[in-house]
């Protein structure tokens, strides 16, 4: 038996009245698994500790099957939870670990048939007479799933099960999960930092920033259309090229995205998309643009919708099976800590702030007059750092030191390892314009609009 988990505007909020997760609504189906997503500090392991019991809900609903399960104990829920650090008692064996929980709910009962079968279908029957000190780190997860399987429970939770492990062992035991799943058919609630691991395994993904829901949807629609810069700068590998753009739409010409020294020329007749840019003439926007929407190519092979830029090759990665070139097109990288941060900043853009109870109408007006003058990004211009804008003596308005270093160049690309490239070549680029995105100063996607759903012949 499996079920459905939903949680509906849930808030939790510990010392000083922070809240680490505010206002969170999500369904997830019988059967399916879902992936929490986020950096650390997000705010995703005390959602799961929320749905398995072990953190009391300070606001909102969980219903599991439909019925209100606020109040319902830890033990009446039927789910199991993977933590990270794999919690084996270490005076048990494998077969009394996995066995253990078997006992708890039926005392009478001899568990060793169950544990048996578990041991089976992870391939561990010839570790089930070993203490947890003889076991690897693999192994002492393996354990740990079977000591979850072994219950069969309407849900599985999982705790960033796989953060432990080397990377070749990881995406074998990765692998395992996902087969895991699929075969018992059981929902699960999987949290991670990796996205690689989110991108793999889940049926959707939901990212949180600051314990605030930025995105929910399948890994492609998610990779594809993230809805906000943060989801655009935090999944995709490598990460999205960010640069400052400035959008020009004269009556009488063709409309541009200038870049700097050069400038994206959007093909006529305009698209829907593109049309929908009008709006933002003469105002700089952030234009996001991953590693495979641009190719190395002469202007005279431009397909329909590729339009031309040229970069100077500063750096190269090779990876064996691509390389991933450093170029310096002239344009301006748009680094924006207030809108990319782990979590937003007090007052500013993308924190959601609730009308304030009581006070006179003056007072809030004042406040919001305050909050105004505080937010760079609220008074025009996108907050960003680059060496264009570097501060002067004296100015105090620079990017928090938790930003990212630069890296060399201000756009990567993705190609094939056959490409003879070395620094300091001068190399024509083409961009496909049907994968532009374009973000707002408050970071929102405009462009594709946010209506469009991924086609699939793209």
């Amino acid at each position: 038996m499996t079920r459905a988990i939903t949680l509906h505007d849930v808030s939790k909020s510990y010392t000083r009245g922070a809240r680490v997760v505010d206002r969170l609504s999500l369904a997830i189906t019988p059967g399916e698994f879902l992936v929490l997503l986020g950096p650390s500090g997000c705010g995703k392991s005390t959602v799961l500790r929320m749905i398995a019991g072990l953190e009391e809900i300070d606001e909102g609903s969980l219903f599991l099957d439909g019925e209100y399960a606020n109040d319902l104990p830890p033990s009446e829920r039927d789910m199991a939870m993977v933590f990270q650090n794999f919690a084996l008692y270490p005076s048990m064996t494998s077969r009394d670990n996995i066995g253990f929980p078997l006992r708890i709910e039926a005392p009478g009962d001899d568990p060793s048939p169950k544990v048996d079968a578990t041991a089976r279908m992870l391939g561990i029957e010839d570790l089930l007479d070993r203490f947890p000190a003889q076991l690897s780190g693999g192994e002492r997860q393996r354990v740990a799933m079977g000591r979850a399987i072994a219950r069969r429970p309407s849900a599985f939770l999982m705790d960033e099960p796989l953060s432990n492990l080397d990377a070749k062992l990881r995406n074998h035991v990765r692998a395992e999960i996902s087969q895991l799943t699929q075969q018992l058919g059981v929902t699960t609630v999987y949290v991670t930092h990796d996205q690689s691991e989110a991108m793999s395994l889940g049926d959707r993904v939901a990212v949180l920033r600051g314990g605030v829901l930025q995105q929910v949807g399948t890994p492609r629609a998610v990779y594809s259309l993230p809805e906000n810069v943060f989801v655009a700068a935090f999944i995709g590998t490598p990460r999205i090229n960010l640069l400052r753009g400035l959008v020009r739409a004269p009556l009488d010409g063709a409309m541009t995205v200038s870049l700097g020294k050069q400038f994206l020329r959007l093909p006529e007749p305009l698209s829907l998309d593109h049309q929908l840019l009008r709006v933002q003439q003469g105002r700089e926007v952030i234009v996001g643009l991953r590693s495979e929407a641009v190719r190395i190519a002469k202007p005279s092979a431009a397909r329909p919708g590729e339009v031309p830029l040229t970069g100077l090759v500063e750096h190269l990665e090779f990876q064996g099976h691509e390389v991933l070139v450093h170029f310096n097109t002239g344009s301006r990288p748009a680094v924006v800590p207030e809108l990319e941060a782990p979590r937003p900043a007090p007052g500013r853009p993308g924190v959601r702030r609730r009308r304030r109870e009581g006070g006179t109408v003056l007072e809030r007006l004042r406040e919001r007059a305050g909050a105004l003058r505080a937010s760079p990004v609220r008074t025009g211009a996108v907050a960003t750092l680059d060496g264009s804008d570097r501060p002067g003596p004296g100015d105090t308005s620079s990017a928090p030191a938790s930003a990212e270093p630069r890296l060399p160049g201000d756009l990567i690309v993705r190609t094939t390892p056959d490409i003879r490239l070395r620094y300091g070549m001068q190399v024509p680029l083409l961009v496909d314009l049907a994968h532009l995105f374009v973000f707002d100063q408050h970071g929102q996607r405009i462009c594709p609009s946010p209506d469009r759903l991924p086609d699939l012949e793209e």
